[in-house]
């Protein structure tokens, strides 16, 4: 598998509920083991095109710094590509990312297990839990640029909503399993963000 891209800072999956104290109960695992092993529990599950969301910083081939300075907010994202589909994983569990990293990769390898079995059917449900796109827009409903982007914390930069537009722009693409509809909706947020940003 290639090295995967980065997306920094930590582009959260909308709807997904976040842990209000993190634990502190740490894997046996370092940031490069834990990011090696994800990986390959992507490719082993068929992921392609994966993104590693998190607010670290990574090298270029792919792997986290080896010393990284205390990071706040240690959650991370991970979306890829299966059977043509987008999905995403994330945990912010832990106050370690390679431990949240790491609980990713379990989670990963447990829903293998059931393609291993003979279920292959039912790990195919499993992963429609998974999809990394919004549900439909709903005609006549707009919502908030915020919303739309996952972005809650006060003002952004106009690189910080480009960063996160491009992310959600790749997996939004209708050659990408998105839509249209969920392309118009991101742009016009976009609009909407720098607008807010040029006020």
């Amino acid at each position: 598998m290639t090295a995967p891209e980065r997306q920094f800072p930590l582009a959260w999956p909308a709807g997904w509920k976040r842990t209000q104290n993190p634990q502190h109960l740490r894997f046996d695992t370092s940031p490069d083991r834990a990011t090696r092993g994800l990986l390959a529990e992507i490719e082993r599950l068929g992921g392609r095109l994966p993104v590693i969301s998190s607010n670290a910083q990574y090298r270029n081939d792919g792997m986290p710094y080896a010393r990284q300075g205390y990071i706040s907010d240690a959650g991370v994202a991970i979306y890829f590509q299966r059977k043509g589909k987008p999905v995403v994983f994330a945990c912010d569990t832990y106050a370690a990312l390679h431990d949240n990293i790491h609980a990713i990769t379990k989670t990963i390898e447990a829903m293998r297990s059931i393609e291993r079995h003979g279920a292959s059917d039912m790990l195919d449900r499993a992963f429609s839990g998974f999809t990394a796109l919004p549900p439909p827009i709903v005609a006549g409903m707009k919502r908030p640029w915020r919303e739309v982007m996952n972005y809650n914390i006060g003002v952004p930069t106009e690189a910080e909503v480009t960063r996160i537009y491009r992310l959600l722009a790749s997996a939004a693409h209708p050659d990408k399993g998105g839509s249209d509809a969920r392309v118009a909706e991101l742009n016009a947020a976009r609009d909407e963000a720098l607008k807010e940003i040029e006020i």
